[in-house]
């Protein structure tokens, strides 16, 4: 029995200097996407993982009062009387929001929700 060693067809030379490495195209797309994509997952996770900024429409019981329309009264009247030392338009503005008002109509014994501002 005889012992052969395995004849390769390229023989490597460890002494031989190693060739610049070099990125095609498709490896700078492949690159670029193992790179960007984790990031802007990562900057995503943050932006999702901060606590929502949340919005009511319920107000606390100290945040106003009430009045009652009177019988030929705007809300021009109405600004005047809870608020004399304020301008009108400003308080109506206020009153508006407040409410949910879309125009400044009111009627006879209709209950509007006052600032604290005006109210005191």
């Amino acid at each position: 029995m005889s012992t052969m060693a395995p004849a390769f067809p390229h023989r490597f030379d460890s002494g031989a200097a190693a060739a610049p490495l070099r990125i095609t195209r498709r490896g700078r797309i492949v690159l670029t996407t193992l790179i960007t994509v984790p990031a802007a997952l990562l900057i995503g996770s943050f932006a999702l993982s901060s606590a929502p900024a949340t919005a009511s429409l319920e107000s606390g019981a100290d945040d106003f009062a009430y009045v009652t329309v009177a019988d030929g009264e705007s809300l021009w009247a109405v600004a005047e009387r809870v608020a004399p030392q304020a301008d009108p338009r400003d308080v109506i503005a206020d009153i508006e929001r407040l409410n949910g008002l879309e125009a400044s109509a009111v009627s006879p014994g209709q209950s509007l929700a006052i600032p604290a501002a005006y109210s005191n």
